[in-house]
């Protein structure tokens, strides 16, 4: 008799996983939609934190009257990483705006932390652009983008994946790929560089300012004959340069 009983119940548990198997295949079977490919989509929110330090400059006559500002902004090279900001204003339009009340730009100058690099840093930099944006009053259709070696890489980096932010672009003494020719063709861009760079080769600007013009770009390239990796301190202390950037909006580039 109890023999019986545990072969009956063991038919009726059986029978139960069977039919929950049957019925689970038989609901996968039919997320399948009976077999074949179909079209799906994948959704799902993610909260990021983003973060980094910066300079703020703002012109002495900025809200004393109804205007909007032409923009810089100075990606500094890899000795300035880190968490002190008075590293940011050893070079660049950051040390300039620090002497120059009256420099006629905004200037941010944000740090790169330690063990960081600007080329892995664009998102973090374009919303603090964005939010820059939103907080000041600042001529959208003349942003500037510079930087030096470091900040000259992250430059070309930033301008390629952004093209339509800025209104023209000086990378210092920078690289980069050479597929970024395909979105700046039309990004006005004065490169600069010293002949004997021993840190980063002056073939690393010819060779982009050469793949952009390639392509019908709007590149020029400066070289330093007698200049070593230093080739921004006489760049940024050129008015030449800061009345070229004045003439370039983004609107008004020819298509």
């Amino acid at each position: 008799m109890k023999a019986a009983y545990l072969l009956s119940l063991t038919f009726v548990v059986s029978f139960l996983i069977g039919c929950a198997q049957t019925e689970k295949s038989e609901m996968a079977f039919d997320l399948l939609e009976r077999g074949g490919q179909h079209s799906k989509t994948f959704e799902k929110e993610i909260t990021k934190n983003l973060s980094c330090k910066y300079l703020l400059f703002l012109p002495e006559d900025y809200g004393r009257e109804q205007k909007h500002w032409p923009l810089i902004l100075f990606l500094h090279g890899a000795g300035e990483r880190g968490d002190d900001l008075n590293k940011v204003k050893v070079h660049g339009p950051a040390k300039i705006a620090e002497k120059q009340k009256d420099f006629p730009f905004i200037v941010v100058s944000p740090q790169c932390p330690e063990r960081d690099w600007w080329t892995r840093k664009t998102e973090v930099l374009i919303n603090l652009l964005d939010d820059i944006v939103a907080k000041y009053e600042v001529d959208t259709e003349r942003i500037y983008l510079t930087g030096l070696s470091m900040g000259g890489y992250g430059s070309w980096a930033l301008a390629s994946e952004y093209p339509d932010r800025f209104a023209a672009v000086v990378p210092i003494c920078g690289g980069g790929s050479r597929i970024t020719s395909r979105t700046l063709r039309d990004m006005p861009i004065w490169a600069f560089h010293g002949a004997k760079d021993s840190v980063v080769p002056v073939e690393e600007s010819k060779e982009l300012v050469e793949a952009i013009n390639a392509r019908g770009g709007n590149a020029k390239l400066t070289i330093y004959p007698d200049a070593n990796h230093d080739s921004w301190t006489e760049t940024y202390n050129n008015q030449e340069l800061y009345d070229w950037l004045l003439k370039h909006r983004r609107a008004s580039r020819e298509k």
